[in-house]
């Protein structure tokens, strides 16, 4: 078998996989779940929501670190994605013996903790008392626990990962800019075989009034399951969520060798920025086709290849409209013919987490020859004209994935993956 892509760089195999999200914990859970068109979203009962415009969430709420703060849930989702990732791949459980990239959110102090802070000041709140006491609560573990880059560090301790772990943020691209880094790390030669997550658990009352302060969220309380909407014509925002995902990559090479069973093979990857405004995408979609077009030329295929596009379809009026005019520019006529659904109809936006969530149901596609249905499609967009695989799954024989994630900010990634290495 050929173990080297059309540039004679290591072809990069997935040979573990594991993922937590609304729907369940685990591949198993979650993929029964997405198949059978079931919604994860639910009203929000982890903190009072009486003034917030929106109340609903597909938050992991059966975690037990779920009401404990954004950093010790994004590390318990992303600590229980990569066990499972790792145990599929056969490895050892503490001796991984390859990098870490870990796509987590911009962790700050939560409200609690701040409160907690002014409380302990000794002199009614001013600036020296609350250094004294900060001080006190850095002894204590608190800013270990709320640190952005602590969650790697504890991930890189427990799973034996080599050197030093990193932690990026590139908005709703992040995990799939993880799954980047480590495929293109193995292309360099660095190592053998790398641990990608991404890992999410900051949907709180602070990022809910953010992102509806962006008119991002939608509104849609009273039916949970019906509020996210991809590609319909009255599609009325986003639905925050939570959730990790996570993958080992390996050289086809060393996967091989060891035995290993390949679950499918990276082929591509792809990425663009886009300078036209901190959370709008750009009119023309330039930077998102040009992220499309690099992910294959990357794969060294062509639009015809590609079977099934895993699509970013966040429910947002323009996040689709700008998805579309990509789509259609890079793949012609043809974009009618390709299968395009979105797991976020079910399972929320889970923001830092997302592009590595999909990139696990996009294999599992593959593997498993279903592709899940992008639900909630009861009013049409005449002006998207995608076959969106509405409301019901669908068997089909997919070999290959496109995968989209284009971010706030303008950060676009896209993966291009394949079910076997020919």
């Amino acid at each position: 078998m050929k173990t080297t892509d059309h540039l004679g760089r290591p072809l990069v195999a997935v040979t573990g996989m594991g993922v937590v999200t609304s729907l369940g914990r685990g591949k198993m859970d979650n993929w029964a779940a997405l198949t059978s068109g079931k919604s994860g979203i639910h009203e929000i009962t982890r903190f009072p929501t009486d003034h917030l415009a929106t109340r609903i969430s597909g938050m992991v709420d059966f975690l037990p670190e779920s009401t404990l703060g954004p950093s010790r849930l994004t590390h318990a989702l992303a600590d229980s994605a990569a066990e499972e990732a790792v145990a599929q791949a056969g490895l050892p459980a503490d001796d991984f013996g390859g990098p870490l990239f870990l796509a987590a959110p911009p962790v700050e102090l939560d409200w609690k903790h701040r409160l907690d802070l002014y409380a302990g000041s000794k002199r009614g709140g001013d600036w020296r008392s609350l250094i004294e006491a900060a001080r006190e609560a850095r002894k204590n573990g608190l800013f270990d626990e709320t640190q952005f880059s602590s969650i790697a560090d504890q991930l890189a301790d427990k799973f034996g990962t080599s050197g030093l772990p990193v932690t990026l943020s590139t908005a709703c691209a992040s995990g799939a800019t993880a799954i980047q880094l480590g495929t293109e790390a193995i292309r360099r030669g660095e190592c053998d075989r790398a641990l990608a997550i991404g890992a999410d658990g900051s949907a709180t009352a602070e990022a809910l009034i953010r992102f509806s302060l962006l008119s991002a969220l939608t509104t849609q309380n009273d039916v949970p399951e019906k509020a996210s909407k991809p590609f319909s014509k009255d599609r009325s925002g986003f639905v925050l969520a939570e959730g990790s995902g996570a993958l080992v990559l390996e050289s086809l090479e060393s996967a091989l060798a060891r035995g290993a069973e390949v679950l499918a093979v990276m082929r591509g990857c792809g990425e663009k920025a886009d300078d036209f405004h901190r959370t709008r995408s750009k009119p023309d979609g330039s930077p998102a086709i040009a992220a499309v077009r690099a992910a294959l030329a990357d794969a060294g295929m062509d639009t015809g290849e590609i079977e099934y596009i895993n699509a970013h379809g966040t429910s947002t009026q323009e996040n689709e409209k700008m998805e579309y005019l990509s789509l259609s520019t890079v793949f012609g006529e043809d974009i009618k013919s390709i299968p395009v659904s979105s797991n976020k109809s079910m399972i929320g936006h889970t923001l830092s987490a997302a592009g590595a969530i999909e990139a696990v149901f996009s294999i599992l596609t593959m593997r498993e020859g279903i592709i899940p249905p992008t639900i909630n499609y009861e009013t049409p967009d005449p002006a998207i004209e995608l076959d969106v695989v509405p409301n019901e799954s669908r068997k089909a024989d997919v070999a290959t994935v496109l995968s989209n994630s284009f971010g706030f900010g303008g950060q676009n990634t896209c993966l291009v993956m394949a079910r076997e290495a020919g």
